[in-house]
């Protein structure tokens, strides 16, 4: 069997690429297409899959001619939202938009969806086509991925979306002019996949309101069930580093993006107080996306404490989290790998206007205010890290969040979802889910 995986984003290659290599390793073919910059072409993860058997990866410039590229790129920016924003850029795209309306943009939207199914499938008529969780704010045009799926499932091609995070919150009103409990309309756009896949219950609770709930697959988290961390620990792109001289405590914050709201003046405050402790260091890591966006980024105050820094982009949150002792977390998913390697995290909950799932499933873990950061810095400092958690709490946030309550094999869940939906639709009407060389180009 065969399938075509898009990836956009350092999110969803972080979550996606257990789910291909299991894939490969179940004798398998994959074509891997990356639809971001290309840059990601250089991404240890994305380096690991070349390696694979049965699995090639390809930007998708190579796959289209060079008109179609240039076509399929210019209709891209022209429906981008981060460039809509740009003042006199925006206004322009906008009015080339209206005037180069959808049933023009349509024609290169189905050339190329055509044209990139033909080049992975090559009419061999078992296959399945995945992306990541996609909406209408999706930097990559929605249009584009409809028609990618419409055609894929005209073909006899299944079609399923695949987690690229989880949930870090355990609320609803966490944006930024978010006013009304209410289902999320972007979600809505899930209709157009045969399946979508989320890790645990409160992430298919985004859905629910739009989908049936045999279109919902509860599958446990490919990124941070046992068998991948495994294997990543083989692949991650530093070792650990020993400590500067003098710090006995080397703390991480992980900041989420600019659109969630963040009391970003007590955040400093936070700082500040932590780089007034002899013996802690302090590093600042902004959302993988839309960091540089973030107030504290900038911040010349913070950037004159010694033992504070911001990490530079190309610091995988990975490494910074085996070279650290400590986490400060204001509601990423990120750091669930910490958690489940028995490492503090603090729920900095007070920090933002959510509530974490952290902090839902493991209490102790809540930081309300001010002190409470003091207080559990100057234990570390003088106790160590050790008995943190509430071991029962961290096993069923562990059973629940991560394994989906069905145990921690969950990787030979996925690639069973995969292997359904890639079978010929006649034989998918007549059986149920079971538990080398990509062609050239």
């Amino acid at each position: 069997m065969k399938a075509l995986f898009f990836l956009r984003h350092y999110n969803d290659i972080d979550h996606i690429t257990p789910v291909i290599s299991k894939w490969s390793e179940s004798g398998h073919e994959s074509l891997v297409v990356l639809l971001g910059p290309t840059k990601f072409l250089k991404d240890y993860r994305i380096k690991f899959l070349g390696t694979l058997d049965r699995v090639r990866v390809v930007h998708i410039w190579r796959l289209l001619s060079p008109l179609q590229y240039i076509q399929w790129r210019l209709q891209t920016l022209l429906l981008i939202k981060g460039v809509r924003r740009l003042f006199l850029i925006g206004k322009l795209a906008e009015a080339l938009a209206r005037k180069y309306d959808a049933s023009k943009r349509a024609v290169v939207w189905q050339s190329t969806a055509k044209r990139v199914l033909e080049r992975c499938f090559g009419g061999k008529n078992d296959g399945v086509v995945a992306f990541d969780w996609v909406t209408s704010d999706s930097p990559v045009p929605f249009e584009w991925i409809e028609t990618v799926v419409a055609t894929a499932r005209a073909l006899g091609y299944g079609a399923v979306s695949l987690p690229h995070g989880d949930s870090p919150h355990a609320n609803q009103l966490i944006r930024n002019q978010e006013w009304v409990i209410k289902p999320d309309d972007k979600y809505a756009e899930a209709r157009i996949f045969d399946k979508v896949v989320v890790p645990n219950e409160l992430c298919a609770t985004r859905f629910q309101p739009f989908l049936d709930n045999e279109a919902i697959a509860v599958l446990g988290s490919p990124r941070y069930c046992d068998e991948w961390l495994n294997k990543l620990a083989t692949l991650s792109p530093a070792p650990r580093e020993n400590k500067p001289s003098g710090v006995r405590l080397r703390i991480v914050m992980f900041l989420r993006k600019r659109e969630f709201t963040t009391f970003w003046e007590e955040v400093g405050q936070v700082i500040g107080m932590i780089a007034a402790f002899p013996g802690v260091e302090l590093v600042i890591k902004p959302h993988t996306r839309g960091g540089w966006k973030q107030p504290l980024t900038g911040s010349a105050s913070l950037r004159q404490l010694a033992n504070v820094r911001v990490a530079e982009d190309s610091e995988h949150s990975i490494t910074l989290m085996n070279q650290a002792d400590v986490i400060i977390d204001l509601a990423t998913s990120v750091v669930f790998e910490a958690i489940k390697a028995g490492k503090p995290v603090l729920a900095a909950d007070y920090l933002h206007a959510g509530r974490s799932a952290m902090a839902h499933f493991m209490p102790e873990t809540e930081i309300k205010c001010r002190d409470d950061v003091y207080t559990l810095i100057d234990r570390f400092l003088a106790s160590g890290c050790d008995s943190y958690y509430v071991e029962e709490h961290r096993r069923r946030f562990i059973d629940e969040m991560l394994h989906a309550s069905s145990g921690p094999d969950v990787l030979p869940r996925y690639v069973a979802l995969l292997e359904a939906l890639a079978k010929p639709k006649m034989q998918q009407e007549t059986s149920k889910p079971e538990s080398g060389s990509i062609d050239q180009l």
